[in-house]
């Protein structure tokens, strides 16, 4: 591990770390905010998952979370959203390749070698995180557009893992929207039946953990009607008789402007969780 980046920030230090990666063959980078708490001892961590395009900095530069992350005594980790590098397999298009993960372990060449960013988020990267870093393992998870479906299909598909888990704009069915259906047919194939283990609304119906979903969503996003479709979710969960809460936000799009403005909401409803 190699520390790249170091700034005092709300009374912690934001740093961003660069290693290699066993999982996914290449050299990864993620943000880790640590608290002031954390020179007393060990504190628990909030797992946030980026969107499209993005890597670890969109979050830690534009979400103001670190103000929160004092406040609750947590720990806040950012990974990047996809292998990189030389010799990793990528796309001209910005929702396919590097950059455009996915948060699952692709299935299918040329992508099966380095994408398996579930295993990284899962496995890998709290191992890293609880070995190197004052953090317990309590942990919650987070997410943004794709993040949020991340956060979602992860949280769901690993019981007693993580205390609590949100999403901003979440692609809660990407079965059934063009993000998704391009994505999965790369990674995966065409079979769409092996899609369903990746898709939080296919998920809700056999969850043995009753982990309430809190949304978030822009009434104003330009990409709600065609990709996002929360009202998905919330048909899935009531069908399954799991909590789920979506708040439709009036006039907010699909920025770091909106996550900014309820971030603070977020992360005192994962730090109730994470303390309990």
């Amino acid at each position: 591990m190699k520390r790249v980046e170091q700034h005092v920030c709300f009374g912690g230090m934001q740093e961003v770390w660069s290693h290699e990666s066993a999982t996914l063959g290449c050299t990864m980078q993620f943000g880790v905010y640590l608290p002031p708490q954390a020179a007393e001892g060990p504190c628990p961590v909030l797992y946030w998952l980026s969107g499209l395009t993005c890597t670890e900095q969109n979050f830690i530069t534009k979400a103001g979370a670190q103000q929160y992350a004092t406040e609750h005594g947590m720990i806040l980790v950012a990974p990047d959203t996809s292998p990189r590098g030389e010799g990793v397999a990528d796309d001209e298009a910005y929702d396919l390749g590097q950059g455009a993960g996915f948060y699952l372990n692709a299935t299918r060449d040329p992508w099966a070698k380095h994408y398996r960013m579930y295993d990284y988020v899962v496995e890998e990267l709290p191992a890293r995180v609880e070995r190197h870093f004052p953090a317990s393992d309590a942990r919650s998870v987070a997410g943004h557009s794709m993040g949020g479906h991340g956060a979602l299909v992860i949280a769901l598909k690993n019981p007693g893992r993580y205390r609590s888990v949100s999403a901003f704009s979440p692609i809660v069915a990407p079965s059934r929207v063009p993000w998704g259906e391009k994505a999965f047919g790369a990674y995966l194939g065409n079979d769409r039946e092996s899609w369903k283990a990746w898709d939080a609304c296919e998920l809700v119906a056999g969850a043995s953990e009753r982990l309430p979903l809190r949304i978030e969503q822009g009434g104003g996003d330009p990409f709600l009607d065609e990709q996002l479709q929360p009202q998905l979710l919330e048909q899935a969960c009531r069908a399954a008789n799991h909590p789920c809460d979506v708040r439709i936000r009036p006039g907010h799009d699909h920025s770091y402007y909106f996550i900014a403005s309820f971030i603070g909401e977020h992360m005192a409803h994962h730090a109730a969780a994470l303390k309990r």
